[in-house]
């Protein structure tokens, strides 16, 4: 029977990613099939999962899926020792409005599924505070239940043993310190970690992150802390139709945000799915049936997307005849032009009139449901998309028919509409879920 356990912290940057890679690591080399998971919008995480344990990773999201879907998504651990759920943000960090079964928090995974909370804590700057923080995240939600904590980047023996003394006397096992360690820092950038397939020493890092963790941590005790885990049996999986029956899809290092349990869905419901890589200035497969382009970091690779004509062209001349739909940095390349950070101009394929600049940048973050006011690949008009958001992009013009009416997830109206024209999509949310 699996053991299940929830990777959390009070915030963001504190050191969550690394400790699941490290433990999902460490558990492999000791010969244990461990199965990760990421809780909330993250489409870079669960490639760090994957490279991690050599088993894919998906997203669960209780604002975006209902139990259903959830269940049918960690059903994939029911043939593992050890299932790691990672977490987003803090443990009760949500949306004000809940959604589907919860409100996009950690806390909901980790009461829906009984399993415990392994707490990641960073001292830094303080001491017994650290364990009065960690009191208060355990008894916030009565139906969360907290296994203990792991110290991270501790300054001193010294410093370790004041916050070791304040946990214990909270009754908080603590199942180990880590110093401040450089070597297994992960690379950022704007919109978060450098991807996984972006960094040729990924392997050497976890590596070194596992060994690490596992001279400072008590492995045994942290498994021992995690729940006996029975799946429930799901009644349905998630609520996705493939845009269509063959699927030209942009995958690169500027085309590579979208969430995996997508992909498999897809699949699931019997559709190809042939990459292309416009970086590499190739054209979408003209056997498809719809060329879909994801969302990444085009207003890195402007330049050379501009130069790429045998790329624009074949976009184009699919375009003529059928669908094309763009997410977030893909809607951008569909569009007339991308400004990037130096405030050079770059045109883009001119499918839509959407221009925007990243010069002007201005955080757009959230959850999105959005009514379709036209069809789009895979969802008719008057379907109801739940999606997420997050760029730095700035829309300069935005002259197409609107997609969709979009709220954000307090149910104010936003200004990212989408756009349509012809046989042409796109939005600036990722898409994760269909409502029933």
């Amino acid at each position: 029977m699996p053991a299940g356990l929830v990777i959390s912290a009070p915030a963001s940057g504190v050191g969550k990613t690394t400790l699941t890679l490290a433990l999902a690591r460490a558990w492999r080399n000791r010969g244990l099939n461990v199965q990760c998971f990421k809780s909330g919008p993250d489409y870079i995480d669960p490639a760090f999962h994957a490279a991690a344990t050599g088993r894919a990773s998906v997203n669960v999201d209780s604002w975006a899926m209902d139990r259903g879907a959830i269940a049918h998504l960690v059903g994939r651990g029911t043939d593992a020792d050890v299932v790691l759920a990672e977490g987003s943000m803090g443990l009760f960090d949500g949306v004000a409005a809940r959604g589907v079964s919860g409100t996009g928090a950690t806390a909901d995974i980790a009461e829906m599924l009984g399993w415990p909370v392994l707490l990641v804590i960073d001292p830094s700057g303080q001491a017994q505070t650290a364990a009065a923080i960690a009191a208060g995240l355990r008894d916030y939600r009565a139906g969360v239940q907290l296994a203990g904590v792991v110290l991270n980047r501790v300054a001193s023996p010294r410093h370790e043993d004041l916050v070791r003394r304040a946990l214990n006397d909270a009754g908080i096992a603590v199942f180990g310190a880590l110093p401040r360690h450089a070597e297994i820092s992960l690379p950022k950038r704007h919109l978060g970690l450098v991807q996984a397939e972006e960094q040729a020493e990924i392997g050497k890092l976890i590596d070194e992150a596992a060994r690490f963790v596992a001279e400072h941590v008590d492995l045994d005790a942290v498994l021992r802390s995690a729940a006996s885990w029975s799946p429930q049996p799901a009644a349905n999986g998630i609520n996705v139709t493939p845009p269509g029956q063959r699927i030209a899809l942009a995958r690169d290092a500027a085309f590579s945000f979208i969430y995996p349990h997508m992909l498999e869905a897809w699949r699931a419901a019997g559709a190809e799915i042939s990459t292309f890589s416009p970086l590499a200035d190739e054209a979408p497969d003209a056997s498809a049936d719809v060329c879909w382009l994801p969302g990444g970091y085009p207003e890195l690779h402007a330049g050379k997307i501009a130069a790429n004509a045998r790329f624009r062209d074949g976009l184009r001349a699919f375009a003529d005849k059928r669908p094309v739909h763009g997410e977030c940095g893909g809607y951008m390349v569909l569009g007339t032009a991308l400004t990037d950070a130096d405030g050079v101009r770059h045109e883009m394929t001119g499918l839509l009139g959407l221009e925007t600049s990243f010069a002007k940048r201005r955080m757009h973050l959230g959850y999105r449901l959005a009514a379709l006011a036209a069809p789009m690949p895979g969802h008719q008009a008057g379907a109801r998309l739940r999606g997420h958001e997050f760029h730095y992009s700035t829309i300069i013009a935005q002259p197409d028919t609107p997609l969709a009416v979009v709220h954000d997830a307090t149910g104010a109206v936003i200004a990212e509409t989408g756009s349509r024209r012809g046989h042409v999509t796109g939005t600036f949310f990722h898409l994760i879920a269909e409502d029933r």
